[in-house]
């Protein structure tokens, strides 16, 4: 038994009182937190991991107050021992959106996903507690790409004229989220942090990292999502009906379905950039190889999305020329 663990089962026993509990493994994410299902008396909670050296606690139980101040099915904080990197929650379930999305079940499951998006996306921003998704911050989560992706995995060589490729690229994807309405967004709101529930339907996870940001960068992340893929027809007609919903409830006012749509596909080669090479850092810096799978999938959107816009040929071609013929066969 780790160090980590004892330390947390002590917590339980000695400092919340708990007698009689099991704790058994019940997730991990992308970062150094880790989640266990504790049970006992009855009862089942979730106990958060989050090594005080390698995470910070605040910005969970801030923004999940905040989200179930909007009305949104996140955990419920019990106790919390933020010095140590402990956290008690209540238990939204072990069943998430990835284990149960298949063809009949995708509308009505989105459906859900899309209605606490727009409830979310609601929340007013006067107030809001939380940091703006800048020109910085997006282009060093695209510089992820370039270091991790090509530069590390690939063992591609950054001349001057692969980087310029580059950085023009990121500049664009930049400034075209830059433009979008700005909202409250989760920044991970995909089928592995949602969890199917019967009443409430989704419980949400891995919120901590929320923003102030562009409007379609959620709605990318749960319609084209790194784990799982839909029919380009078939996401289209969800961001259509997302659209008119938004419109119906008096936003976007002035925008044309067209625009959404582009926002939504550059947003999306943005994100998809980043994913890709975050995938690549958890396998080399993390030990985490697993998430080498999902590059193909990712790649595959970035290529599909950029085909429409002429200021993203110079990196569809990249990535069909030099990228897409390394990909394992």
């Amino acid at each position: 038994m780790s160090e980590r663990l004892t330390e947390l089962q002590a917590w339980l026993r000695d400092d919340l009182g708990l007698n009689d509990f099991t704790v058994v493994p019940a997730s991990s994410d992308a970062s150094f937190r880790r989640y266990f299902r504790v049970t006992g008396g009855g009862q089942s909670h979730i106990v958060m991991d989050a090594p005080p050296d390698k995470e910070d606690c605040r910005p969970f139980v801030a923004t999940a107050r905040a989200m179930a101040g909007l009305g949104l099915n996140v955990p419920r904080i019990v106790e919390a021992d933020l010095a140590r990197g402990f956290l008690l929650l209540s238990d939204l379930g072990s069943r998430h959106y990835l284990q149960a999305l298949n063809e009949q079940t995708a509308d009505r499951l989105y459906g859900d996903a899309l209605g606490a998006l727009r409830l979310l996306q609601a929340a007013p921003l006067a107030g809001a507690a939380l940091p703006e998704y800048g020109r910085d911050l997006l282009l060093r989560e695209m510089a992820l790409f370039r270091d991790w992706y090509l530069a590390r995995h690939l063992q591609m060589a950054m001349g001057e004229a692969i980087s310029e490729i580059l950085e023009q690229a990121f500049a664009y994807l930049a400034e075209e989220a830059l433009s979008q309405p700005q909202v409250w967004v989760h920044r991970d709101y995909h089928s592995r942090n949602l969890m199917v529930t019967e009443a409430h339907n989704p419980g949400i996870l891995d919120f901590q990292d929320a923003v102030i940001g562009p409007v379609t960068y959620d709605l990318v992340s749960l319609l084209r999502d790194c784990y799982i893929s839909w029919p380009p027809e078939r996401v289209a007609q969800w961001v259509k009906g997302y659209f008119s919903a938004l419109q119906a409830e008096g936003r976007l006012q002035g925008v044309k379905a067209g625009q959404f749509t582009r926002w939504f596909d550059l947003m999306g080669i943005q994100r998809h950039l980043k994913a890709i090479g975050i995938f690549a850092r958890l396998n080399y810096r993390d030990g985490k190889p697993g998430y080498l799978q999902d590059i193909p999938r990712t790649l595959a959107y970035v290529v599909e999305a950029s085909a429409h816009y002429p200021e993203m040929q110079s990196l569809r071609r990249l990535v069909m020329e030099r990228v897409l013929p390394q990909l394992p066969r």
